[in-house]
Order: C-alpha cells, then structure tokens, then sequence
C-alpha cells in the first residue's frame, strides 16, 4: 500500500489493484447518479487516489485520479482536451497532472474529508515535481439559470490569463464571459460555487471563459487550471501542514 496521507480517522492512499479501481468507479457511479458504470480508458493509465473512513471500517469515502504529463506538449491526451482546445497551453515547460472524476461519498459530509484529499493531492505534487494542476470542475445539472452569479463571479474575478485561456472545442457551450453583463452577488455566486472550484480558486487557480454542456454526465464543465508557483505562501504553508 502507498500511503500518501493519514489524518485523524481519514487515510488517503494510491489504489494498488483493479479491485481498488473498480471501488473507486462503484463510488463515483453513485455519486455521480450515473445509469452505466464510471469508467473509461482514462482509468487505465491515471493513479487513483482514495480516502477511506478508517472508523467504518476503510470505507471509501472520496477518490479522484491523476495523469502526470511531463510537459504541455502532452496536453492532447489529457481528458479535458476532448472538450477544450488546450493548444495554448503546449507551450507549458514544467510537468503537469490532470485531476479528474473527483467525488466524495454523498452519506460522507464532514469537510475534513475534502481537507485530507487536498492534502494528498499536496504531497503528490510535491514527491513528483508538478508546476500545474488542472481538470474539469463541474457544476451540477445543464441549465445555466441557477449558477449566473457563479458564472459572473468567474467572468470578474477568475479568468485565466491570456497565455493559457483555452479556445473553444465542444458543440454545446455557454460563453459566459461573453454573454454576462450582472455583477455577481458574492453570497450566492459562492453558495452556488462547486467545493471543488471553491478551493482552486481560493488558491489562486483560473477557469476558461466557457463552460461545456455535457449531456452525458448531466453536468456544466469549466476547464480550471492551478499554477502551483502562483498559490500564496500562506495557502501552501497549511497545505503542506496537511500533508506533512
């Protein structure tokens, strides 16, 4: 077992065996509220990171996956590039790692379980080196109407630079840093935000300025992106007190 992370009654780990793998597409199958299994090709060839409940008995209780890219010149086989044309960021020197399929078990609602996961995530980056994380933060459902104050928030606060910002690839999509013109509502904008995006964001991250309508994972995309050399030393200091 690679241990990445133990904290309190939580543990996060490397998934070591198709059966580890296969727990980890079981629970985002539910947390997802898919019909079919989650799982694809990507599976294969990403670590899966798991946190368990050792309180109930190692019951998993979150995972997500990574695929490590020594450089942007990899970008094109990372998931988020069949929605996003990532060209752009090709030109990305450092080494890289798409976190994706992220979920926590949805009966599991204490927030240490999504301090533990970044924690893990904090030590993965540090023992392999990596400059950039990034993915597909998603919201839930496809209407857009819900999360306007989110969107706008994003429009005014968290677009990505202009050196990195990805163009459009995927038929259906929602310009909205085009098309919104309101001043978010911060209360709302943040109540409505996805935790996972909440926490890139507070940590310096950036979105593209569209987000993708994915019909079959019924959900609204944002491509995200996270230099790691841009997180404020504060921020890096209580992750790494995590992870450490």
């Amino acid at each position: 077992m690679t241990l990445l992370l133990g904290k309190g009654r939580y543990r996060a780990r490397l998934a070591q065996s198709p059966q580890d793998v296969a727990a980890a597409q079981v629970l985002r199958t539910l947390a997802f509220g898919t019909e079919q299994t989650d799982q694809d090709d990507f599976d294969l060839v990403c670590e899966h990171i798991l946190v368990e409940d050792m309180q109930h008995e190692g019951q998993l209780v979150c995972c997500f996956r990574m695929l490590t890219m020594d450089s942007g010149a990899e970008i094109s086989r990372s998931y988020s590039s069949q929605f996003y044309d990532l060209s752009v960021l090709e030109g990305f020197e450092e080494r890289m790692v798409e976190m994706g399929r992220f979920c926590i078990h949805p009966d599991w609602t204490d927030p240490d379980i999504l301090r533990v996961a970044w924690g893990a995530m904090t030590a993965y980056v540090d023992q392999n080196g990596v400059e950039m994380l990034f993915g597909c933060s998603s919201f839930a459902g496809t209407e857009t109407e819900e999360y306007l104050d989110a969107f706008a928030m994003l429009k005014h606060r968290h677009l990505a630079p202009k050196r990195w910002l990805p163009r459009v690839k995927a038929p259906d999509v929602f310009r909205f840093a085009a098309r919104l013109r309101r001043r978010p509502d911060a209360k709302k904008a943040m109540l409505r935000m996805p935790p996972l995006l909440r926490t890139y964001l507070m940590m310096g991250g950036w979105v593209s300025d569209h987000a993708v309508v994915d019909r079959h994972m019924n959900t609204l995309h944002v491509f995200t992106g996270l230099e790691i050399g841009a997180i404020p030393p504060a921020r890096k200091r209580l992750l790494r007190a995590v992870a450490g």
